[in-house]
């Protein structure tokens, strides 16, 4: 399915869009799956509740930072990503 732009304004998301792998491992610790595909990275955070997809893609030479998410339940079952991204935020404080 085509990756659809999410607002910056939405609570939660706000601070994982634009973030460079460095911050999304000292939100979510460790990815559990790092793809690499030209210029693009995709990594992949999860728990128990959910599986966050964050796309990095790069702006000129500048580091590549996150532009696109993705989020869905460990069944495959739709969830909202900014309940994902504090889903994994909260199993991170633990």
């Amino acid at each position: 399915p085509p990756l659809i732009p999410i607002p910056t304004g939405t609570a939660g998301l706000g601070q994982v869009i634009g973030a460079s792998s460095a911050a999304l491992t000292a939100m979510f610790g460790a990815p559990t799956a790092d793809v690499r595909e030209g210029n693009a990275r995709k990594l992949q955070f999860g728990n128990a509740t959910c599986v966050l997809d964050a796309y990095l893609y790069p702006k000129g030479k500048a580091e590549p930072t996150v532009a696109y998410l993705d989020a869905r339940q460990t069944d495959g079952s739709p969830i909202d990503r900014a309940s994902c991204v504090g889903a994994l935020q909260a199993g991170r404080r633990k």
